[in-house]
């Protein structure tokens, strides 16, 4: 064990406990702590921190271990999906945040995107509620294991730590700052672990280059025919066209990404509004290029010695080369904690997302109308520890999937079953409850049923397409929206006028919330 880079991760997981108890002392001096405050900040957060709240939540510790691995094994035929998500990524800032932040405040103050979706329509039938938060719930629990075993993964390889007593250290952190410091504890820390995923991927392929040049490659190279061709077959076929349909189709998810979502809703005013795009697509961009430039270097500098095996630890053992010794160790430990920042900061969003949509759209529309505040947060805290125990025991099971698998079925769900949601929602006037209900119980259906019949390899039960689930989840979620919109009544004059109401423009300051 490496006592230096043990030193770094204590540090940084004592940080992130300080910004969790930070947050509840200054809770208990506020009066009247509201469900608002607790579960979207009060609509307070500035630009800079609603931006790299919504990235680090979204670029879990895949983009530090998965795709890296990818590219440096099998070539820029993986980068497809880096692609597709800065599209995502950029269509979603540009015209669903500022939409969804000033439709959200309209429709009575909405929190939640299920509470959202259910005022959207002023609908008081609790299915539409009740449906979404079960899915979430469902879904989170298997994005949050790949959280967790991408830190088990990485304490077990850097410090000789069991993965299972890894994961659990992982899980404790995180339980405990995301209930002590709800949102804005959950955001602050977001912003920091941003911050160092920013710099490690930055700083390590420069380094790496320069050790390239200094001693050469630690392992034989041997470069495949096809390995910097966008054609993973080097062709176009269908393995190729597959390919490039499942890695663009992974920019659907944003649309559809609760915890993202939810940042977009937490933002305080237009003007901020504006900053956050600046900064969260400029923060993106690079991300995903750097984690791309960390691939192709690693493939060059640790040639054969990446396998299928360990393609997750390519970055990893770039830092354990270049900064592995003596007390430089230090400055690798710091450069490894992205990794656990990058799964930590996925995790803690996730599971207050899917614990404020079980208090707020489950508990307190079916069990209990009337509870308190302080009864909902509680309610909250509960369901954090659920989701994360549960978490766990996916995590460790040999046949989850792995870090990358459990991100990608997690994804498509949520992609599948909300994104033609959210957008129908916020531009199409003659959008239905109706068409909402089935387009998210289709999507979700159709998703789950593509990756174990069409998308599971050799396990596929009917055959394998390669093609991503998320695909045809979210096409059959939105030819359902539309054909079931327009087959049955359509929405009342009240919820016309809502609509109609939320208009087009980002001046439109008159809906901004005060800042405190």
């Amino acid at each position: 064990m490496n006592w230096y880079e043990l030193s770094a991760f204590i540090l940084y997981l004592v940080a992130m406990l300080a910004i969790g108890v930070w947050f509840f002392v200054k809770g208990l001096k506020k009066k009247n702590t509201t469900e608002k405050d607790y579960f979207l900040g009060g609509r307070q957060m500035s630009g800079l921190v609603a931006a790299f709240s919504a990235g680090a939540s979204d670029m879990s510790a895949w983009v530090l271990m998965g795709l890296p691995g990818s590219i440096c094994l099998y070539g820029l035929g993986e980068v497809w999906i880096s692609i597709g998500l800065f599209i995502g990524t950029v269509c979603a800032w540009l015209f669903i945040a500022p939409k969804l932040r000033r439709f959200a405040i309209k429709a009575d103050d909405s929190i939640t995107i299920p509470q959202f979706l259910s005022n959207r329509f002023k609908s008081k039938n609790p299915l539409l509620q009740v449906s979404c938060a079960v899915i979430f719930v469902i879904a989170y629990c298997v994005y949050t294991a790949s959280s967790l075993s991408a830190c088990g993964e990485l304490f077990n390889t850097v410090l000789g730590i069991d993965g299972k007593i890894a994961m659990i250290i992982a899980a404790v952190v995180i339980l405990l700052y995301t209930l002590l410091g709800g949102f804005n504890a959950v955001c602050w820390t977001d912003l920091i672990q941003g911050l160092i995923m920013l710099g490690a991927l930055m700083i390590v392929p420069i380094v790496c280059l320069f050790f390239l040049k200094l001693d050469g490659p630690i392992a034989s190279v041997a470069t495949p025919e096809n390995y910097y061709n966008l054609l993973s077959s080097g062709k176009f076929d269908w393995n190729s066209i597959a390919g490039i349909l499942s890695g663009l189709g992974w920019g659907l998810g944003y649309f559809g990404m609760p915890h993202i979502l939810i940042r977009y809703m937490s933002i305080r005013s237009e003007k901020e509004m504006k900053k956050s795009q600046i900064i969260g697509i400029i923060w993106i961009f690079i991300i995903l290029v750097m984690a791309t430039v960390v691939g192709i270097v690693g493939h060059e500098y640790l040639g054969s010695s990446v396998t299928a095996d360990n393609k997750n630890l390519v970055f990893v053992k770039i830092v354990k080369k270049i900064f592995g010794y003596g007390a430089v160790a230090l400055i690798g430990g710091i450069m490894l904690s992205a990794i656990v920042a990058a799964a930590m900061s996925t995790a803690d969003s996730q599971l207050l997302a899917s614990s404020s949509s079980f208090a707020s759209d489950i508990y307190k529309t079916t069990i209990r109308k009337n509870a308190s505040e302080k009864e909902m947060q509680w309610v909250s805290r509960g369901t954090v520890a659920l989701v994360i125990i549960v978490a766990f025991f996916i995590a460790i099971n040999p046949n989850s999937g792995g870090i990358m698998g459990l991100v990608e079925s997690a994804w498509a769900f949520f992609g599948a079953a909300f994104g033609p949601v959210i957008i129908f929602s916020l531009f199409w006037k003659r959008f239905n409850y109706v068409g909402a209900v089935s387009s998210i119980l289709s999507g979700f259906t159709v998703s789950i049923f593509w990756m174990f019949a069409f998308n599971s390899g050799a396990d596929s039960f009917i055959f394998n397409t390669g093609l991503y689930e998320l695909v045809p989840g979210f096409i059959v979620g939105t030819i359902v929206a539309v054909v079931v919109t327009l087959l049955t009544k359509a929405p009342s004059q009240e919820v016309v006028e809502l609509f109609e109401s939320v208009g087009d423009s980002v001046e439109e300051e008159v809906i901004e919330t005060p800042a405190v």
